[in-house]
């Protein structure tokens, strides 16, 4: 867990850290990032790239917000996205309570999250020997079978 701003230049030096901590701990890099905000995902993406890893072959990157640039990145950014409108009305119906002079005790208030899913991310790799099996067995039930198989190239 690294902890940043909610924008693109923190996004990329925390990942930048990890990244180094990672590898003086002679650890691979991490199959995939949870990033805070959209915009540090893009940081992400950024430092990723600069140390030639790939998205999501060798890192998944997913974000939280689904602002609309999320699905123009390249790839486009599997996001979770909040229910602005519902938070933007409780919000405005806690305060017009207040104002009628009701006290407001603290509140928690959990709204529904939606996961949007996009390219920034892909399957986990099979563990050893299963992607043969899964391959042979969607070869053999071609006419019969939806599966497909797709291996990121990680372990």
């Amino acid at each position: 867990v690294r902890h940043g701003d909610f924008n693109d230049t923190s996004g990329r030096r925390e990942t930048a850290r990890l990244l180094d901590d990672l590898a003086a701990a002679g650890e691979d890099p991490p199959t995939a990032l949870f990033a805070a905000s959209d915009l540090q995902a893009l940081g992400a993406f950024e430092e990723l790239r600069a140390r030639g890893l790939r998205i999501p072959e060798d890192v998944g990157v997913v974000g939280f917000d689904d602002l609309p640039v999320a699905r123009w990145t390249h790839p486009a950014l599997t996001t979770v996205r909040q229910p602005l409108f519902d938070m933007a009305a409780m919000a405005a119906h806690t305060l017009l309570r207040i104002i009628d002079g009701e006290h407001v005790e603290n509140l928690r208030v959990e709204l529904a999250t939606r996961l949007v899913v996009r390219s920034s991310t892909a399957p986990p790799a099979p563990a050893d020997g299963e992607g043969d099996a899964l391959a042979r067995h969607a070869a053999e039930n071609a006419s019969t079978s939806a599966v497909g198989t797709r291996q990121s190239g990680r372990p």
